[in-house]
């Protein structure tokens, strides 16, 4: 085995990862694709690939992406904004996590979405959630039909105001893949506002992850390219939505909207638009990202699994960092399973970052 920087694999190593991710039956997730490990590797001193060969032939047989920080303690690639973990192997690999770690001088690694699936490191999961799926597989008339019937006031509704931006404001133009760099910008500033008016964290104030971002946009592979999505009004962006996707899975990352234009819920219309689009080019599914949401429920057909938790080896160091973790994540966990203590923690939050702002 051997450990390297991500822009280190070679063309060959590169083509084997993909070959062994197609071969595993996942969906075909763009943060699970060497080109999202590459990118992160530009803006994160830390990121490694671990390469694991077959002790006979020599060809490669897994692949485990990763984040090595001080004192060996691991985390994903790209977390904090990576929305599905893991490493791709092939199937019967014999090797334990702990092994793993020892070979890639980590002592601990930590995830917050691990896809379904990941036999390794599973065991080390903590807690299990919810990442909610639009599946327009069958076409998106078969999922606007399903609409109207689980959910016929939303689907009324939504177009009803749709027309209704039309007549207010002006021409309604939906570009699926806009490669402007001012609209990026743009989704960028109205994500930051959005963050610090509901209190939470600016995931653009920290460098890495606006280059991360800004790379990717310009990343254009089967497996995985950045897509930009606009709803313009009167050739105004009024809705935005940044994500990742491959041939088959349209992975939603950071949507905003300009809150001028809230009372018409554009978000709502550009997220419709967008499953329209994806449909047409041969997109089965969008899946919307972990974490409670509103319009995630109102769109969703159904819901992949993650998990967050740690995998740790034996040893003092790993110990205390589990002991450092797990205070934090066993409250965030029991806010979130109880719907009413999450709504007024959501409240708090927002209320907090209004007076910050004001």
């Amino acid at each position: 085995m051997r450990v390297v920087a991500p822009g280190e694999l070679t063309e060959a190593e590169a083509g084997a990862w993909r070959a062994l991710r197609a071969r595993s039956g996942a969906p075909a997730n763009p943060f699970m694709e060497p080109e999202f490990a590459a990118a992160v590797g530009e803006v994160r001193r830390g990121a490694r690939v671990a390469v694991l060969r077959n002790a006979g032939s020599g060809e490669p047989v897994g692949f485990f992406p990763h984040e090595k920080g001080p004192l060996g303690l691991g985390r994903a690639i790209g977390l904090g904004v990576s929305d599905c973990q893991g490493g791709v192997f092939r199937a019967g690999l014999g090797l334990s996590a702990p092994e793993l770690l020892k070979e890639c001088g980590l002592v601990a690694w930590e995830f917050d979405n691990l896809e379904a699936g990941q036999g390794l490191f599973a065991p080390a999961a903590l807690d299990e959630l919810e990442s909610p799926v639009i599946d327009v597989g069958e076409g998106y008339e078969a999922y606007a039909a399903m609409l109207r019937v689980r959910s016929p006031k939303f689907f009324r509704t939504t177009a009803a105001k749709e027309r209704k931006l039309g007549r207010q404001a002006g021409e309604v133009r939906f570009v699926f893949d806009e490669r402007d760099p001012a609209a990026l910008r743009t989704l960028m500033e109205w994500k930051s506002a959005q963050y610090r008016r509901t209190g939470r964290r600016d995931r653009f104030a920290r460098e890495w992850i606006s280059r991360l971002v800004r790379r990717l946009a310009a990343t254009r592979t089967p497996a995985c390219s950045g897509v930009l999505s606009v709803l313009y009004v009167a050739e105004r962006p009024v809705a935005a939505h940044f994500g990742l996707r491959s041939r088959t899975v349209l992975s939603c990352w950071f949507p905003a909207y300009d809150t001028e234009f809230a009372k018409f819920s554009p978000g709502l219309i550009l997220h419709l638009r967008m499953a329209e689009a994806a449909a047409g080019v041969g997109i089965g599914m969008l899946d919307l990202g972990r974490g409670a949401a509103e319009y995630k429920d109102a769109l969703k057909t159904g819901g992949l699994r993650v998990y967050e938790g740690s995998a740790v080896r034996p040893g003092a160091r790993a110990a205390l960092h589990r002991l450092s973790r797990e205070p934090s994540r066993r409250a965030h966990g029991f806010v979130r399973n109880r719907p009413g203590l999450a709504r007024i923690a959501r409240r708090t939050l927002s209320g907090a970052g209004r007076l910050r702002d004001g």
